[in-house]
């Protein structure tokens, strides 16, 4: 069997406002081409279908275009609910499309109910919410980590009595994985992770949530997100695991790329060299994030920057800085209120305040006087 796992759609997302509908429309193209030429027997989708609850309607006739087709390739598609996700509305008539060979799998409740297709058991683990499990499992603890291990231990128990081989679809962080700027925190008292061995004793594991494809171990595995979601993916290269379960169980995995909607780069220097220098030509049809090191911050940057490089999204000012340079602690103490403003915002904009600017600061202190002393 040819399973295809995926995961982190995020359908109805936007990079910096910039949409990413056809990007993501491009995708599920190049998902239905992979099913044909790769003779995939299962789709499973492990969870952020949706980029957020409430999903704009081009996402939802997007999902439902991709799931029809789906449909007609006749392939089995698994989904679960990650932490994006609504899983009421994700799971909304899950009985009804069953028979279309379309499985939502939303309901903490069902996690031991596995979608079997020719003799291997699919089970989907939705994200599950530590709190709202944590009384109809009677969980010993607040944790991810707990809410995992007893869905597990429900799963290896229905396993058992069944001799079959088995997936299990997940929306977790593993201990050791490598998150980036995109994903939504999910830590309880500061701890989101779950250790890698609550997903022994299934012959794999196709994880989602974080956005890079990950290898946790042989049979347990992250596929990431199909788009890059923040600059700080840059470096990743983003696709889907074809996975083979053979009579034994996982019989190997190979890493399908998605098609590039447009490259993403960081890049930083001073604005004059950026602007001329043949060595940025490269990046010219990129989305760029772009820190620039001039000692004064250059005004109209950004202008400037988008006339060569049109796709620029995020702006940042780091300063080279010189031994002369050397930030020193500024002395603040007995010092005017007015004065302290007033060198922040040359320390930061490299310029001193303009007159309106001083006049609108000294109102501003003045106020706060005011109200402390009615206080």
């Amino acid at each position: 069997m040819r399973v295809m796992h995926t995961s982190d759609w995020h359908l109805g997302r936007a990079f910096h406002r910039e949409s990413l509908i056809d990007a993501q429309a491009a995708f599920v193209d190049h998902l239905v081409e992979t099913i044909r030429s790769e003779r995939v027997d299962v789709v499973v989708v492990a969870g952020d279908v949706y980029d957020r609850a409430l999903p704009p309607v081009d996402a939802v006739a997007l999902c439902n275009e991709t799931l029809r087709r789906l449909v007609a390739e006749r392939v089995r598609t698994i989904l679960i609910s990650g932490n994006h996700d609504s899983p009421r509305r994700l799971g909304f008539g899950a009985d009804l499309i069953d028979a279309a060979g379309v499985h939502l799998r939303t309901d903490p409740a069902r996690v031991a109910e596995p979608v079997v297709v020719d003799d291997v058991a699919f089970y989907g683990i939705p994200y599950l919410e530590p709190e709202v499990v944590r009384a109809p499992w009677e969980l010993p603890e607040r944790s991810h980590s707990a809410a995992i291990e007893h869905a597990m231990t429900l799963i290896r128990d229905d396993l058992a009595g069944r001799g079959t081989r088995s997936v299990v679809l997940a929306h977790a962080f593993v201990t050791g994985g490598q998150g980036s700027d995109s994903e939504r925190d999910i830590s309880v008292g500061g701890v989101a992770h779950v250790p890698l061995t609550a997903f022994a004793g299934v012959d794999y594991a196709a994880l989602g949530h974080l956005h890079g494809r990950q290898r946790m171990s042989e049979s347990v595995r992250y596929s990431g997100s199909p788009i890059a979601y923040s600059f700080s993916e840059a470096n990743h290269v983003k696709g889907s695991w074809l996975v083979d379960i053979g009579p034994g169980g996982h019989d190997g995995a190979e890493f399908v790329p998605a098609p590039v909607p447009r490259p993403i780069a960081r890049v930083s220097g001073r604005l004059a060299d950026l602007l001329s220098s043949e060595r940025w030509a490269g990046f010219e049809d990129h989305w760029l994030q772009v820190t620039l090191t001039d000692p004064v911050r250059p005004k109209g940057a950004m202008e400037s920057l988008r006339r060569r490089f049109p796709h620029t999204l995020a702006l940042a000012f780091a300063p080279e800085l010189t031994a002369q340079d050397a930030p020193r602690a500024p002395r603040l103490s007995g010092r005017p209120e007015i004065e302290v403003a007033l060198d922040f915002i040359r320390e930061v904009r490299g310029e001193p305040a303009d007159d309106d600017e001083r006049r609108l600061l000294r109102e501003a202190v003045e106020a706060c006087r005011a109200k402390e002393a009615l206080a």
